[in-house]
């Protein structure tokens, strides 16, 4: 842990007494003597049946009651045992077998045949698991079981009989019970903030909780107003963060509608404050923006929660809270990532991108490598390096350090990182410049790294310039390890031709648009490169690379040019499904 400062070390101190602190806690509450107040009560009826917004595939329905599970990029077949008997092939998997979302499948399968599945895998899970689980009643997966029983409690509890229940509502308040004691003991981030959601939808939907909804909404607000920034973006500066919230966060305002309850002021802002956010971080081809933990974008998810947008109106360009900057002219958008890191146990998952960007037209160009939705653990270093995205390294290493030694306790968050970016934005009659830097290597190497860009009016050409400069006095002094490499990852569907003068490259679009980019004075070589956000895994593209020593040329100098302007001068409009609001919540 050299090089780590005597806050971040307190912090992480802080952090390892409280995770042993949940640890024992676990434990103690694993004891039935323990376990007895949350035996006592119950709820007497179901009252309201959230809407659940995620896609469901009825295909998939036909695989679960056959025992064949498939999550997280991992597969097992049940040969007539129940699934949670079955050793887990990683925790993603358990993770997603245990919070019971795949339910949505089954219920859009919509056949006698399913629901009766249904049914007997939550009475499995209750026979086997509903006492007690190590693993199955943490607190982030407690929440989502209790978010996907109340969704989907119309396929579960159809025509059954008296007994199973209020056997189902016995446990389910159980379960909810056992939240309210461990909410706080939530993974930091999303997961903590949807298990303030779970406790506000058990307050609203189940009888005999009413009492409740005072304490769980008020600790919901204070979650909200933590998380979600001034401008909509999220403390983690994870995009997808904001979709995964979103698909809780509607339905449950219309619960509140549902139960003739007002819902919390602090609630409808943040949903007001995310939605211009959403398109903030779309390209043109309607993907997100690949920083910080972004995987693959689910266009059918995105579309859904923008149908509830009623404004519709143009993102933001400034995002100053969040740590990013939106350039767009003509058919062109860049997205720059100019933030620091996140709180140290809100980056587990963040990567040290820092003054990477994206360009797209109507499809991507340039792009950084992104998340992996499955296989996370084979790529997650990789996918967090600064390599990985289209920035600049120096010395072939990250702009941030992060913790390596007790990654299976804290989960590898980053401990030291850019503590000062610099962001300047101009607009004049040319079109867009945006001047940022960072001081990600000025303890290691003394140096601080600039980046300069330009997009001129019609969107047609994109003039870039990084420079590496020595720091203020006081700073380390440069060592003699002076290299650097400029990034710039090409999206897979890009073909790239290197040119016979060694320092340009076209790059031609899948709908014939071409680019050329060129390195001007410096040798630009084309590399390969891996893109990890793709739906089916990962995949094998190109980086364009810049490489140089700053003592010789500090300086680099780049530009990304149209060839020739398309026939088509507008962009097609995204569909976007038409959703009621009146079918948010189903009362039961």
């Amino acid at each position: 842990m050299s090089g780590v400062s005597i806050a971040e070390r307190s912090r992480l101190s802080w952090l390892s007494l409280r995770r042993g602190v949940d640890h024992v806690a676990g434990r103690l509450r694993a004891h039935p003597l323990a376990r007895l107040p949350f035996i006592a009560g119950r709820s007497e009826r179901l009252l309201i049946a959230p809407q659940d917004l995620r896609t469901a595939d009825p295909t998939r329905a036909s695989e679960i009651y056959g025992g064949r599970f498939a999550f997280a990029g991992k597969i097992v077949i049940c040969d007539g045992r129940s699934p949670f008997e079955m050793t887990p092939p990683s925790e993603d998997w358990a993770e997603a077998l245990l919070g019971f979302g795949w339910l949505r499948h089954l219920r859009a399968a919509e056949s006698g045949i399913t629901r009766a599945n249904a049914r007997a895998l939550v009475e499995e899970w209750i026979a086997l698991q509903g006492s007690w689980h190590s693993l199955a009643w943490r607190p982030e997966i407690l929440s989502q079981r209790i978010i996907a029983w109340l969704t989907h409690a119309p396929l579960i509890l159809d025509d059954v009989d008296v007994v199973f229940y209020r056997t189902f509502l016995r446990t389910l308040t159980r379960q909810v019970r056992y939240l309210r004691s461990t909410a706080g003991d939530a993974r930091d981030g999303v997961r903590r903030l949807q298990a303030r959601i779970a406790l506000t939808y058990a307050a609203l939907c189940l009888s005999g909780q009413r009492q409740h909804l005072r304490r769980a909404a008020r600790a919901l607000v204070a979650e909200l107003e933590r998380q979600v920034l001034p401008d909509g973006g999220h403390i983690s500066r994870n995009p997808g963060a904001l979709v995964e919230l979103m698909l809780d966060l509607l339905p449950l305002r219309q619960v509140f509608a549902a139960g003739n309850v007002p819902p919390p002021s602090a609630l409808l802002n943040a949903i007001d404050r995310i939605m211009p956010m959403l398109r903030f971080f779309r390209h043109g081809d309607g993907r997100f923006a690949l920083f910080n933990g972004m995987g693959p974008t689910h266009p059918d998810l995105l579309a859904t929660i923008l149908a509830y947008d009623d404004t519709y109106g143009a993102p933001l360009a400034n995002a100053p809270y969040s740590g990013y900057q939106r350039l767009e002219a003509g058919r062109t958008i860049i997205i720059v990532d100019t933030g620091r890191p996140p709180p140290v146990d809100l980056s587990r998952e963040a990567h040290a991108g820092c003054l990477s960007f994206e360009l797209s037209t109507t499809h991507r160009i340039i792009v950084n490598s992104g998340a992996p939705e499955v296989g996370k653990a084979n790529w997650r270093d990789v996918a967090r390096a600064t390599a990985a995205h289209s920035t600049a390294t120096l010395n072939n290493t990250s702009s941030c350090r992060f913790l390596g030694a007790q990654r299976l306790l804290f989960g590898n968050p980053i401990v030291q990182g850019p503590t000062h970016v610099e962001v300047g934005r101009e607009v004049h009659d040319k079109g867009l410049s945006l001047r940022t830097s960072h001081d990600g290597y000025l303890r290691r190497f003394g140096l601080v790294h600039q980046r300069s860009l330009s997009l001129s009016a019609d969107g047609t050409r994109l003039d870039g310039e990084d420079v590496f400069y020595p720091g203020e006095s006081g700073a380390r002094p440069a060592t003699k390890r002076d290299e650097f490499a400029v990034r710039f990852h090409l999206n897979p569907e890009i073909r790239a031709t290197r040119q016979d003068d060694g320092r340009s490259v076209i790059l031609v679009l899948p709908n014939k648009d071409v680019w050329n980019f060129s390195a001007h004075e410096h040798e630009v070589t084309l590399e390969e490169g891996v893109y990890l956000a793709g739906q089916d895994g990962p995949r094998r593209t190109h980086q364009l690379v810049i490489s140089g020593r700053t003592r010789k040329s500090p300086r680099v100098v780049w530009s990304l040019t149209q060839a020739s302007l398309p026939q088509r001068e507008t962009r097609a409009a995204t569909t976007e499904p038409e959703r009621t609001l009146s079918r948010s919540a189903t009362r039961v």
